[in-house]
């Protein structure tokens, strides 16, 4: 989960580094360090614990360090604690090797102690320096050139890996390796450029490379070459990034977070207009034909965090409209319980980055059973969108907030349009209905507006009069549980209050002993058939002391009799409520988080892709 930076070029290299990593310390913010060469003396390492100012204080904003060549980290701690020994750059006893990491090495400490039986030491707790000197060993052993050591460390290390390594016989040259976890590789003009994400690019260059599983790469001013472990060379196609620059800066915005919520009508609009042409639901970017539809005849969906929210609601909408059997599950736990895939089943796996280390270990697992897999993601050149069979890309754009907004509301669009469209091919929805949900999706990015612009003040009152609430509870039915599932993600993950959400029907099975005098419950209740049940629910609650917010749609007026705060959402198809009724949860969630003087882009202990088990 930490972010990776290197450039080397005909500029300062310390500057280019420390801003690439201010566009990657959502990965990771415990610690940060650089190492950076000036020609062909031995790199300078500075490094700090804490966030990336600490380092920039340290170095100047890098005018301090001297030189065109180097590579940077930001730390999401694994193994080690967050400590100025343990921050990357790591290096060899004489620093003949300087590297760093993203990833896990799962026999690092059968690593280490071969290693201590030849004669190392080792000054951290992190897998890294293992990395690092078993990289020295067989450098030294068979004083061999970087690209054949690193193969032969590549060959021996277990788990993942975006390495970057610099070596003192080769200056102005990086060599990285990768297993699993991101890095793309920017070409310039007489420069080149690595990050772990798009971002941390865009000023510099738009042309990079995705380098692929287990594979090398050798960096030199202007030029990459590219190796297979085996250590031949192969050709990688350079690829124009699309993305806005201004897409990854605030903006004027106070934080990310809350341009990313008022960016949701524009990224839902996009992925709309992205698969629909001339009124109908156009799959073929996809490269998954209605006659592949027309054979599946169960669906699993994988992901994790509010991905797997998204996954709920996609259950819901998929199982209503197109009745096919839907299996959601956390690819955490998918891969472990050796799952039984019918040759008919499509495994549907979203991620937001792509690179999700549960969710593409799930992916593997799919695909070695031979069955069907589409990636819901919003990264391009992702490696589970270089993997799965069928990709629908999202364009949310970048997400930096670890918190996200926009790419689950892009998610659950995915999700609504392959319901559609899986409905209409297997005729469970006539071509009047089609088209009406068509139609009512393509109004949902005016209503978004209407609830950011009309809601935002009330809902800023609300938070300021819960902001030290100690628990809150979401409640739901159907696909309102979903909802309720991420609103209360998105309260604990940024605000630190503890939050739970349950099945409404539920509470009655022991929930309902925890609901004492002012303890806020949200009631999420969109859905008319369920309607009159989810206010049964919430006199249970109101009786036992509970205060109330809910959310539901305009018309039903009558909740403002039982709940003591309503905010209503514009009326839509029931199967798209979801879009809207998550709108005032962010909100809640941000300003919460806000009036606590929390850090709402980088809570604490999160980052934004979750590239480790």
């Amino acid at each position: 989960m930490c972010g990776i930076v290197g450039y080397t070029g005909y500029k300062q290299a310390a500057p280019i580094l420390l801003f690439g990593l201010e566009k990657l310390e959502y990965r990771g913010y415990d610690s940060a360090g650089l190492a950076v060469r000036n020609g062909v003396s031995v790199p300078e390492i500075i490094k700090a614990k804490g966030r990336l100012n600490v380092l920039k204080e340290r170095n100047n904003n890098g005018v301090s360090l001297q030189g065109n060549c180097g590579i940077g980290h930001t730390r999401w701690a694994t193994h080690g604690e967050p400590s100025e020994l343990n921050a990357h750059p790591h290096a060899s006893e004489d620093k003949e090797i300087i590297g760093v990491h993203n990833g896990i090495i799962e026999n690092y400490h059968e690593l280490r102690e071969k290693l201590i039986k030849k004669g190392y030491s080792f000054y951290s707790d992190t897998d890294t320096e293992v990395a690092v000197k078993l990289l020295h060993y067989y450098y030294k052993k068979y004083n061999r050139e970087p690209i054949n050591a690193i193969s032969k460390t590549m060959l021996r290390i277990r788990g993942t890996y975006a390495l970057a390594f610099m070596f003192k016989d080769y200056p102005e040259e990086i060599y990285v390796a990768r297993k699993d976890n991101p890095m793309i590789l920017g070409q310039g003009e007489g420069e080149t450029f690595l990050a772990s994400d798009v971002p941390a690019l865009l000023p510099y260059t738009r042309h990079v490379y995705y380098i692929g599983n287990q594979e090398m790469a050798r960096l030199h001013k202007g030029t990459i070459d590219f190796y297979n472990i085996d250590q031949e060379i192969i050709e990688k196609e350079l690829i124009e990034v699309k993305w806005n620059v201004q897409a990854a800066e605030k903006n004027g915005y106070e934080h990310f977070m809350i341009k990313e919520i008022y960016e949701q009508p524009r990224v839902i609009k996009d992925t709309l207009n992205s698969i629909i042409r001339d009124g109908n639901i156009d799959l073929s970017e996809i490269g998954i034909s209605d006659k592949t539809i027309g054979t599946i005849e169960r669906i699993y969906i994988v992901a994790c965090g509010s991905a797997y929210h998204a996954g709920v609601a996609a259950q819901y909408v998929i199982e209503d409209l197109a009745r096919i059997p839907v299996r959601v599950e956390l690819a955490s736990e998918f891969r472990y319980r050796n799952p039984i895939l019918e040759d008919s089943s499509l495994v549907i796996l979203i991620s937001q980055s792509g690179e999700t280390a549960d969710t593409l270990a799930a992916l593997r697992l799919a695909k070695k059973q031979k069955v069907l897999t589409l990636a819901i993601v919003n990264a391009t050149g992702s490696t589970i969108a270089r993997e799965a069979d069928y990709v629908f890309y999202t364009l949310a754009g970048p997400e930096i907030a670890v918190a996200t907004t926009k790419a689950y509301s892009s998610q659950l669009i995915a999700g609504d349009l392959l319901a559609i469209q899986i409905a209409y091919v297997k005729g469970k929805i006539n071509r009047e209905i089609y088209i009406k949900l068509i139609e009512e999706l393509k109004k949902l990015p005016e209503c978004v507006e209407k609830i950011l612009y009309r809601e935002k003040e009330r809902i800023q009152w609300f938070a300021e009069k819960y902001a030290n609430a100690k628990d809150v509870f979401f409640i739901g039915r159907g696909i309102d549980y979903a909802v309720s599932m991420e609103g209360s993600l998105k309260l604990k993950e940024i605000s630190y209050i503890h939050s739970e959400a349950y099945a409404a029907g539920e509470l009655k099975h022991g929930t309902i002993s925890l609901i004492e005098d002012n303890i806020l419950v949200i009631s999420v209740l969109t859905q008319s058939r369920l309607y009159e049940k989810m206010v049964s629910n919430m006199v249970e609650v109101k009786c036992r002391g509970a205060y109330l917010m809910g959310i539901t749609n305009t018309g039903n007026y009558n909740v403002e009799d039982l709940a003591d705060f309503v905010i209503y959402i514009p009326k839509t198809d029931e199967h798209f409520t979801p879009n809207l009724s998550v709108i005032p949860l962010q909100l809640l969630g941000y300003y919460v988080s806000v009036l606590k003087g929390l850090d709402v882009d980088k809570p604490r202990n999160l980052a934004k892709s979750v590239t480790v088990e």
